[in-house]
């Protein structure tokens, strides 16, 4: 059962911690770039996550539907059946839901596990991230506490954030937010720990200078030493063996050394959503390139089925896709390190 249930989530997530790596939590939109994280996570042997946000959700639905909710659980049906072939373990996460969207989409999935659950079925989804950090932290919290009790009641993990990642993603803009509120603060840390101890099992999303995007490298400056500040100050409030599983948004453009370095701090799951996108589309394009004569019915012609047949661009496509994924697997150092037993 390669999806992994609650307790062999939290093994991968110590494994991660304690060998000091990380998992790419992939960002997927469709069966097609399911497809790809599965295999880019298998070529890797790498254990890996697998996300549906809002929008993700919404396209998965199709055009007449539009539903994050019913798009999201669809494309969870189908990881979860497909990953039953493959030999690492796999979680199954949705991204960035903000407060305004808690009661028609994260309740709603949360819901449709506990049903599952009463039936006596695994969990459809084995964590979500609740994105409060647009609100006070005070208010943040209080709705944390609350999806943290019904997501532990239910085996679930829950992600949180404080701080704004910079930037836009899935069409939420904030490339204006004001400079201090990328990063958060060791006290910011150390309330969340206060807030959500004891409850369930949670992981935080620090800023850290952190921007949606793409940009080219060194256009993104990162603060890494804001976790190990934040890390220091938890272990001073509650102890030398209490440690914070951190998340990293943003990382696209990123050093390579400042991705190593947040590895040290507690940063077990990055999420790779831009730089697998544009993989995806690169194997299209390069298909449509090789192929134009053929994609399109020019000067009378009838093209070659063979090549206009989406089975053969989106193959290219998933290809390439995967191969952006085992990369993420290189750098983030969990490649070779899925801890599946058959």
């Amino acid at each position: 059962m390669p999806v992994v249930n609650y307790e062999q989530y939290c093994q991968i997530l110590d494994a991660a911690q304690q060998g000091d790596y990380a998992y790419p939590a992939i960002n997927v939109t469709s069966t097609e770039t399911a497809n790809a994280a599965l295999k880019g996570f298998a070529d890797s042997n790498s254990d890996g996550i697998i996300q549906l946000s809002l929008g993700g959700g919404q396209f998965a639905s199709g055009t007449c539907i539009k539903d994050s909710t019913i798009g999201s659980i669809t494309i969870a049906e189908h990881i979860r059946r497909m990953a039953e072939h493959y030999d690492i373990f796999i979680a199954i996460h949705t991204d960035h839901c903000q407060p305004g969207k808690v009661d028609s989409f994260l309740k709603p999935l949360i819901e449709e596990t506990a049903k599952r659950r009463a039936a006596g079925l695994p969990n459809l989804f084995n964590s979500h991230m609740f994105d409060g950090s647009e609100l006070p932290l005070k208010e943040n919290l209080a709705i944390s506490v609350e999806l943290l009790k019904l997501c532990a009641d239910n085996e679930i993990i829950l992600e949180i954030e404080t701080g704004v990642v910079g930037g836009e993603e899935d069409g939420v803009d904030n490339s204006a937010v004001s400079n201090e509120k990328l990063y958060t603060t060791p006290e910011d840390m150390v309330d969340v720990v206060k807030a959500l101890n004891g409850i369930g099992k949670f992981m935080l999303a620090a800023t850290f200078g952190n921007v949606h995007g793409v940009y080219k490298p060194g256009n993104v400056k990162l603060s890494p030493n804001i976790l190990k500040d934040g890390q220091e100050a938890v272990k001073k409030e509650f102890g030398d063996d209490y440690i914070l599983d951190l998340v990293f948004h943003g990382g696209s453009g990123s050093d390579i050394q400042d991705i190593h370095e947040t590895l040290n701090y507690g940063v077990i799951k990055m999420n790779v959503d831009t730089d697998t996108q544009y993989a995806f589309s690169k194997g299209i394009v390069d298909h449509v390139f090789k192929n134009y004569d053929g994609m399109l019915r020019i000067d009378g012609e009838v093209g070659n089925k063979k090549v206009y047949d989406p089975r053969s661009y989106m193959k290219a496509a998933e290809i390439s896709m995967a191969k952006r994924i085992s990369q993420a697997c290189d750098d983030l150092k969990s490649t070779g390190k899925s801890i599946f037993k058959k």
